[in-house]
């Protein structure tokens, strides 16, 4: 049996109405009113208690009259329009749409076009819109002239103190010539007093001897690269600081391992000594016995581990020799007695500090940290003293003048600033590197100061002119550090990541030599006070020394 059997045809009747359906259809509407009144059924039996009744009602009135308010507006606002002048100038268009925030071309627009634009925006926003922008802009760069400007605030006692401090420091040390030292001004004093020759003969000797400059010796510094390096006042003594956490003290010219500094626990990015550290004499004890007899492998372990004997330095073990700083934050200061740390200052972390720097009374350090400011510290009493801002991005390089007075600090916004340590103010500023300035010097007169960036280019400037007097295009790569000769400022000596050192005659900037000797970027380079070595540090782990070779 097939589907189709069960289909039942069943055959629709034929319905026959007779009469009018308009009073059926009367009595069915009466019936529904009636319904709805007695809350009864209709005649389907159907509820009607879903019919939903509301109370509400349109204002159509209301709606007209504001649809008609709008209306009148546009057409106000087209009257206006047409009325409007705008320049037939499409650099004037441009200019006009710039200052009022919008597109100055649109996809497919074209002058006249933009024109139209122009007059509906000034339609909406007034005619007087555009001089209201140039008003609102003329405020807010009288503002930021205003926050650009000087300003200052109340400082602590203690710098007040140490600005005091400070000047008197360096005011008889630029002036007069105190019985220790051989100071700026009478040194130059003595200098002109002889005869032109004399003068020129002993700057060309000085020059003759960089020129001949050769590796004396090249030591193995650590396991890592090794990023700082800074001889001691007697240029006896080499300070270097390494990725491996570790900071050594060197002999000079023997380069022995004297101390192995251990407190930090990352990168150390910079060493000093203290402007007064000589060399100890447990240190000349170990020398000397190192000198006169063999050394075992024991010996050679005690040395490298840092194992000191001899006696004690007569300044004491609270003696403050040396400075080193890390990644971290950390600044620890140290003496010639121990491996671990004097004391710490505390307040960087969790930024990093990237160069430390004793002032040259020793009172002071300065360090450069990368939350965009640079710091003072007492050493006396371990205290902050200054907390100076006025760099837009970290502060790299920091440097003092010979007598203390100024500083120049450079930062990784390509800028560098001259600050005068006695007042708080900022007296120069160095502008004209394209890259960050990673180092600075200054030079022995006290006038001039070299800086050095990641522009591959070094650059001298002077305070009296106020301005960069040379440019050194002086490596393919940056510059790591730049540095002075210390005793005349004859020359000048940098560094560079293109594996290099340089040495430049001065005041003609010429080149007189390149160290050539390492494999990797050198990190950093320093000239012994004495003039005899030229140090440098490399990322191949090791450390050269530079003499003259004039057989």
């Amino acid at each position: 049996m097939s589907d189709d059997d069960d289909v039942v045809l069943v055959k629709k009747s034929k319905q026959v109405h007779y009469g009018s359906l308009e009073e059926q259809e009367k009595a069915r509407l009466s019936a529904l009113a009636a319904a709805a009144k007695e809350g009864a059924e209709d005649t389907g039996g159907k509820e009607l208690g879903d019919i939903q009744i509301s109370g509400e009602y349109m204002e159509l009135e209301e709606e007209m009259s504001r649809d008609k308010k709008a209306l009148l507006e546009e057409f106000e606002r087209r009257r206006k329009a047409r009325q409007l002048n705008v320049s037939t100038d499409d650099d004037e268009v441009r200019r006009s749409l710039r200052q009022l925030g919008e597109p100055v071309c649109l996809f497919g627009e074209g002058p006249a076009e933009r024109r139209v634009r122009l007059r509906d925006l000034l339609s909406y926003l007034g005619e007087d819109a555009i001089h209201k922008k140039l008003e609102e802009e003329e405020a807010r760069i009288e503002r930021d002239r205003g926050r650009e400007g000087t300003w200052y605030h109340e400082g602590p006692p203690e710098l007040r103190e140490a600005r005091l401090w400070i000047a008197r420091y360096s005011l008889p040390r630029a002036k007069y010539s105190l019985p220790r030292a051989k100071l700026r001004l009478s040194k130059a004093r003595e200098e002109l007093k002889l005869a032109g020759s004399v003068r020129a003969a002993a700057k060309q000797d000085s020059q003759r001897k960089a020129s001949a400059m050769s590796i004396y010796c090249s030591q193995i510094g650590d396991t890592r690269p090794i990023s700082y390096c800074r001889f001691s006042s007697d240029s006896k003594m080499l300070i270097t600081a390494s990725w491996s956490g570790l900071a050594k003290v060197w002999s000079v010219p023997g380069c022995e391992a004297l101390q192995v500094l251990k407190g930090h626990t990352c990168n150390v990015s910079g060493a000093a000594f203290h402007p007064h550290a000589t060399l100890p004499n447990h240190f000349q004890d170990k020398l000397k016995q190192s000198s006169d007899q063999v050394k075992s492998e024991d010996d050679e372990t005690a040395m490298d581990t840092g194992e000191q004997g001899g006696d004690p330095p007569e300044g004491g073990s609270e003696a403050c020799t040396m400075a080193t700083c890390a990644y971290d934050g950390t600044v620890h200061l140290w003496n010639f007695n121990s491996e671990s740390p004097l004391a710490s200052l505390e307040g960087h972390s969790p930024a990093r500090v990237a160069r430390v720097e004793f002032h040259p009374s020793g009172r002071f350090l300065a360090t450069t940290v990368f939350d965009h400011s640079w710091r003072l510290w007492d050493l006396e009493t371990a205290t902050e003293v200054l907390h100076q801002e006025g760099h837009a991005k970290p502060v790299y390089s920091v440097a003092f003048q010979g007598d203390g007075s100024l500083a120049v600090t450079g930062g990784m916004d390509a800028f560098g600033r001259v600050w005068d340590l006695r007042t708080g103010r900022c007296v120069m500023f160095l502008e004209g590197h394209l890259g960050p300035v990673l180092g600075a010097d200054w030079a022995p007169a006290g006038h001039q100061l070299a800086t050095a960036a990641a522009d591959h280019q070094a650059k001298i400037w002077d305070l009296r002119r106020r301005a960069s007097v040379y440019t050194i295009p002086a490596h393919t790569h940056l510059l790591s550090s730049v540095r002075y000769q210390q005793s005349s400022g004859h020359f000048l000596l940098t560094s560079s990541y293109d594996a290099s050192a340089a040495l430049w005659s001065l005041p003609a900037c010429h080149p007189l030599r390149t160290l050539q000797g390492h494999d990797n970027k050198v990190m950093c380079a320093d000239i012994a006070y004495d003039n005899k070595y030229i140090a440098t540090c490399s990322y191949d782990r090791t450390f050269k020394l530079w003499a003259p070779d004039l057989a």
